[in-house]
Protein backbone atom coordinates (compact mmCIF):
# COMPACT_ATOMS: atom_id res chain seq x y z
CA UNK A 1 0.00 0.00 0.00
CA UNK A 2 2.86 2.36 0.88
CA UNK A 3 4.50 1.65 -2.48
CA UNK A 4 1.28 2.45 -4.32
CA UNK A 5 0.85 5.65 -2.34
CA UNK A 6 4.46 6.67 -2.98
CA UNK A 7 4.08 5.99 -6.71
CA UNK A 8 0.88 8.04 -6.81
CA UNK A 9 2.50 10.96 -5.00
CA UNK A 10 5.50 10.83 -7.33
CA UNK A 11 3.25 10.95 -10.37
CA UNK A 12 1.21 13.75 -8.85
CA UNK A 13 4.17 15.96 -8.09
CA UNK A 14 5.78 15.21 -11.45
CA UNK A 15 2.59 16.25 -13.21
CA UNK A 16 2.16 19.34 -11.03
CA UNK A 17 5.76 20.40 -11.61
CA UNK A 18 5.47 19.94 -15.36
CA UNK A 19 2.29 22.01 -15.36
CA UNK A 20 3.99 24.80 -13.43
CA UNK A 21 6.81 24.99 -15.95
CA UNK A 22 4.48 25.58 -18.88
CA UNK A 23 4.19 29.28 -19.68
CA UNK A 24 0.93 31.13 -19.97
CA UNK A 25 -0.82 30.52 -23.32
CA UNK A 26 1.21 27.34 -23.90
CA UNK A 27 -2.00 25.42 -24.56
CA UNK A 28 -3.19 28.01 -27.09
CA UNK A 29 0.00 27.48 -29.06
CA UNK A 30 -0.46 23.71 -28.92
CA UNK A 31 -3.98 24.16 -30.25
CA UNK A 32 -2.60 26.14 -33.19
CA UNK A 33 -0.09 23.39 -33.90
CA UNK A 34 -2.83 20.77 -33.82
CA UNK A 35 -5.00 22.85 -36.16
CA UNK A 36 -2.08 23.21 -38.58
CA UNK A 37 -1.50 19.46 -38.54
CA UNK A 38 -5.14 18.71 -39.25
CA UNK A 39 -5.42 21.43 -41.90
CA UNK A 40 -2.05 22.50 -43.34
CA UNK A 41 -2.05 26.32 -43.55
CA UNK A 42 -2.20 27.73 -47.09
CA UNK A 43 0.65 29.78 -48.53
CA UNK A 44 0.21 33.48 -49.33
CA UNK A 45 -2.55 33.95 -46.78
CA UNK A 46 -3.16 36.93 -44.51
CA UNK A 47 -1.99 36.04 -41.01
CA UNK A 48 -3.73 37.65 -38.03
CA UNK A 49 -1.71 37.76 -34.81
CA UNK A 50 -2.75 39.25 -31.50
CA UNK A 51 -5.22 39.18 -28.66
CA UNK A 52 -8.91 38.52 -28.03
CA UNK A 53 -10.23 41.03 -30.55
CA UNK A 54 -8.92 38.56 -33.11
CA UNK A 55 -9.64 35.42 -31.07
CA UNK A 56 -13.31 36.27 -30.82
CA UNK A 57 -13.49 37.15 -34.52
CA UNK A 58 -14.14 33.50 -35.23
CA UNK A 59 -16.00 34.22 -38.47
CA UNK A 60 -13.45 36.69 -39.81
CA UNK A 61 -13.33 34.88 -43.16
CA UNK A 62 -17.01 35.65 -43.65
CA UNK A 63 -16.20 39.36 -43.43
CA UNK A 64 -13.48 39.02 -46.08
CA UNK A 65 -14.84 36.27 -48.37
CA UNK A 66 -12.39 37.04 -51.18
CA UNK A 67 -9.34 36.73 -48.90
CA UNK A 68 -7.55 33.75 -47.36
CA UNK A 69 -7.24 34.42 -43.62
CA UNK A 70 -5.32 32.52 -40.93
CA UNK A 71 -6.45 33.71 -37.50
CA UNK A 72 -3.90 33.08 -34.77
CA UNK A 73 -5.15 35.47 -32.11
CA UNK A 74 -5.14 34.14 -28.55
CA UNK A 75 -7.21 35.87 -25.91
CA UNK A 76 -5.48 37.79 -23.16
CA UNK A 77 -2.16 37.88 -24.98
CA UNK A 78 0.24 40.77 -24.70
CA UNK A 79 3.07 41.89 -26.92
CA UNK A 80 5.38 40.15 -24.47
CA UNK A 81 3.59 36.90 -25.32
CA UNK A 82 3.91 37.48 -29.06
CA UNK A 83 7.63 37.90 -28.49
CA UNK A 84 7.88 34.81 -26.30
CA UNK A 85 6.07 32.64 -28.86
CA UNK A 86 7.38 34.38 -31.99
CA UNK A 87 8.88 31.24 -33.51
CA UNK A 88 5.69 29.24 -32.96
CA UNK A 89 3.55 32.05 -34.40
CA UNK A 90 5.70 32.72 -37.47
CA UNK A 91 7.63 29.59 -38.48
CA UNK A 92 4.68 27.43 -39.60
CA UNK A 93 3.42 29.99 -42.12
CA UNK A 94 4.34 31.60 -45.41
CA UNK A 95 1.98 34.60 -45.43
CA UNK A 96 1.88 37.44 -47.89
CA UNK A 97 0.74 39.80 -45.12
CA UNK A 98 0.69 39.92 -41.33
CA UNK A 99 -1.79 42.05 -39.40
CA UNK A 100 -1.27 42.59 -35.68
CA UNK A 101 -3.71 43.67 -33.00
CA UNK A 102 -2.09 43.67 -29.58
CA UNK A 103 -1.01 45.95 -26.75
CA UNK A 104 -4.28 46.60 -24.98
CA UNK A 105 -3.65 43.80 -22.50
CA UNK A 106 -0.12 45.00 -21.80
CA UNK A 107 -1.57 48.16 -20.30
CA UNK A 108 -4.36 46.28 -18.54
CA UNK A 109 -1.78 43.96 -17.01
CA UNK A 110 0.30 46.88 -15.74
CA UNK A 111 -1.49 50.20 -15.38
CA UNK A 112 1.82 51.97 -14.82
CA UNK A 113 3.33 50.70 -18.06
CA UNK A 114 4.89 53.54 -20.04
CA UNK A 115 3.83 53.93 -23.66
CA UNK A 116 7.44 53.83 -24.85
CA UNK A 117 8.01 50.48 -23.19
CA UNK A 118 5.04 49.04 -25.05
CA UNK A 119 6.35 50.54 -28.29
CA UNK A 120 9.68 48.85 -27.63
CA UNK A 121 7.88 45.53 -27.20
CA UNK A 122 6.19 46.04 -30.52
CA UNK A 123 9.44 46.97 -32.26
CA UNK A 124 11.02 43.81 -30.89
CA UNK A 125 8.26 41.69 -32.38
CA UNK A 126 8.35 43.62 -35.64
CA UNK A 127 12.09 42.94 -35.87
CA UNK A 128 11.45 39.22 -35.40
CA UNK A 129 8.90 39.29 -38.20
CA UNK A 130 11.29 41.09 -40.53
CA UNK A 131 14.08 38.62 -39.77
CA UNK A 132 11.87 35.89 -41.20
CA UNK A 133 9.79 37.84 -43.71
CA UNK A 134 11.82 40.86 -44.90
CA UNK A 135 9.53 41.95 -47.72
CA UNK A 136 5.92 41.09 -46.89
CA UNK A 137 3.31 43.62 -45.82
CA UNK A 138 3.12 44.07 -42.02
CA UNK A 139 0.31 46.16 -40.55
CA UNK A 140 -0.61 47.19 -37.02
CA UNK A 141 -4.20 47.95 -36.03
CA UNK A 142 -4.40 50.85 -33.59
CA UNK A 143 -5.12 49.95 -29.98
CA UNK A 144 -8.84 50.45 -29.55
CA UNK A 145 -10.28 52.59 -26.77
CA UNK A 146 -12.46 50.11 -24.92
CA UNK A 147 -14.91 51.86 -22.54
CA UNK A 148 -14.01 49.46 -19.71
CA UNK A 149 -10.38 50.61 -19.92
CA UNK A 150 -10.93 54.35 -20.13
CA UNK A 151 -8.33 55.03 -17.42
CA UNK A 152 -5.69 53.58 -19.73
CA UNK A 153 -6.58 55.63 -22.80
CA UNK A 154 -3.85 58.27 -22.29
CA UNK A 155 -1.09 55.62 -22.47
CA UNK A 156 -2.85 53.93 -25.37
CA UNK A 157 -3.14 57.17 -27.33
CA UNK A 158 0.54 57.91 -26.85
CA UNK A 159 1.49 54.37 -27.86
CA UNK A 160 -0.69 54.57 -30.97
CA UNK A 161 0.95 57.83 -31.98
CA UNK A 162 4.47 56.43 -31.52
CA UNK A 163 3.74 53.17 -33.36
CA UNK A 164 2.10 55.10 -36.20
CA UNK A 165 5.25 57.23 -36.55
CA UNK A 166 7.43 54.13 -36.51
CA UNK A 167 5.36 52.30 -39.13
CA UNK A 168 5.32 55.35 -41.39
CA UNK A 169 9.09 55.08 -41.76
CA UNK A 170 9.08 51.34 -42.46
CA UNK A 171 8.76 49.86 -45.97
CA UNK A 172 5.77 47.61 -46.67
CA UNK A 173 4.19 48.62 -43.38
CA UNK A 174 1.01 50.44 -42.40
CA UNK A 175 -0.64 51.70 -39.24
CA UNK A 176 -4.36 50.98 -39.56
CA UNK A 177 -6.20 53.55 -37.46
CA UNK A 178 -9.63 52.27 -36.41
CA UNK A 179 -10.22 54.87 -33.68
CA UNK A 180 -12.15 57.49 -35.67
CA UNK A 181 -14.44 54.92 -37.23
CA UNK A 182 -15.43 53.73 -33.75
CA UNK A 183 -16.63 57.19 -32.65
CA UNK A 184 -20.13 58.63 -32.71
CA UNK A 185 -21.08 62.03 -34.16
CA UNK A 186 -19.87 63.81 -31.01
CA UNK A 187 -16.44 62.17 -31.16
CA UNK A 188 -17.01 59.74 -28.28
CA UNK A 189 -16.32 56.02 -28.46
CA UNK A 190 -19.52 54.17 -29.38
CA UNK A 191 -20.59 51.87 -26.56
CA UNK A 192 -23.32 50.21 -28.60
CA UNK A 193 -20.77 48.22 -30.62
CA UNK A 194 -19.46 46.46 -27.48
CA UNK A 195 -20.91 43.54 -25.56
CA UNK A 196 -21.68 43.92 -21.86
CA UNK A 197 -18.07 43.81 -20.73
CA UNK A 198 -17.41 47.00 -22.73
CA UNK A 199 -14.23 45.35 -23.99
CA UNK A 200 -15.17 42.93 -26.74
CA UNK A 201 -17.15 43.56 -29.90
CA UNK A 202 -20.63 42.84 -31.10
CA UNK A 203 -20.81 42.04 -34.85
CA UNK A 204 -21.37 45.78 -35.42
CA UNK A 205 -17.89 46.47 -34.09
CA UNK A 206 -16.32 43.99 -36.48
CA UNK A 207 -18.32 45.47 -39.35
CA UNK A 208 -16.69 48.83 -38.62
CA UNK A 209 -13.25 47.23 -38.50
CA UNK A 210 -13.91 45.45 -41.79
CA UNK A 211 -14.61 48.71 -43.62
CA UNK A 212 -11.41 50.26 -42.28
CA UNK A 213 -9.15 47.22 -42.71
CA UNK A 214 -10.29 45.99 -46.13
CA UNK A 215 -8.44 48.62 -48.25
CA UNK A 216 -5.16 47.55 -46.63
CA UNK A 217 -5.53 43.84 -47.44
CA UNK A 218 -3.32 42.34 -50.11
Amino acid sequence: MKKILSAFLLLYFTFAFSQEKKPMFWQDIQNFKKADQENPPPKDAILLLGSSSFTKWTDVSDYFPDKVIINRGFGGSRLTDLNDFADDLLAPYQPKQIIIYCGENDFADNHKLKAQKLVNRYKEFYTKIRARFPNIEVDFISIKYSPSREKLWPQMKTANKKIAAFMKKEPNAEFIDVTKAMEDASGKVRKDIFVEDMLHFKPEGYQIWTKVIYPYLK
